[in-house]
């Protein structure tokens, strides 16, 4: 497989999630509502595992998934970008509370794309959701950071955001990002409060043979 270097398909995974969370929060219901499992754990066969409790309603965003492809990529400025939107794969949506909370986890399979992203590309890769977060949100405060889970690297951000127009509402938007042997892999969450942010940050997440581990561990953003 060729390396993705300095591409604009850096940014589209990222906002792809964006868009998704957004569609998912603003939507006047959930789309559909998964029959309640025991627990909610989302494998994939890509070589991860994503665990939140059984209180999140799990929703079926597969109808919203062509409008989510169409926005993110509205002015692909390349070929990579619509490829890249072509080939990402929606995981787990979850939704709880009111005001709502989400999470969302969207992948991209090197397989389908044709190329193999590497560390190099990964604080770029994640770094997209930033600029879907502006035409949005009123975006302040964001912190990056980039820590080990077992045998992998990860880069994350948190930064505050208000919806345009609703002052009175406030997001903590978070996204984890992870390289697999088969796949990138983001996690996104727009927390209305504290509990849905350690929700996001503590679920289980295994990738490939390392052990399970919180997905973004306690003091990750401390400087």
């Amino acid at each position: 497989m060729k390396r993705l270097k300095d591409s604009p398909m850096r940014e589209i995974l990222a906002t792809f999630l964006f868009t998704l969370a957004c569609t998912t929060l603003s939507a006047q219901a959930p789309p559909s509502i998964a029959d309640a499992p025991a627990s909610h754990t989302y494998s994939d066969p890509l070589g991860f595992s994503y665990a939140i409790p059984t209180d999140w309603q799990v929703v079926d965003s597969k109808p919203t998934l062509p409008e989510t492809r169409e926005k993110a990529t509205l002015s692909p400025s390349s070929q990579n970008e619509k490829k890249g939107a072509a080939c990402s794969q929606l995981g787990l949506t979850a939704r709880h509370g009111d005001p709502g909370s989400v999470i969302v986890q969207v992948a991209l399979p090197f397989d389908c794309f044709g190329r193999h992203l590497t560390q190099d590309d990964l604080p770029g890769f994640g770094a997209g959701a930033q600029e879907g977060i502006k035409h949005n949100f009123v975006f302040g405060d964001p912190r990056v950071a980039t820590y080990t889970l077992g045998t992998h690297h990860l880069w994350a951000e948190r930064a505050q955001g208000t919806p345009g127009g609703q002052p009175d509402k406030h997001y903590t938007i978070e996204i984890s990002c992870a390289l697999l042997g088969k796949a990138a892999v983001c996690w996104m969450t727009m927390a209305a409060d504290a509990p849905s942010l350690a929700v996001f940050e503590n679920g289980a997440v295994t990738l490939e043979d390392d052990s399970p581990a919180p997905l973004v561990p306690a003091g990750t953003f401390k400087q």
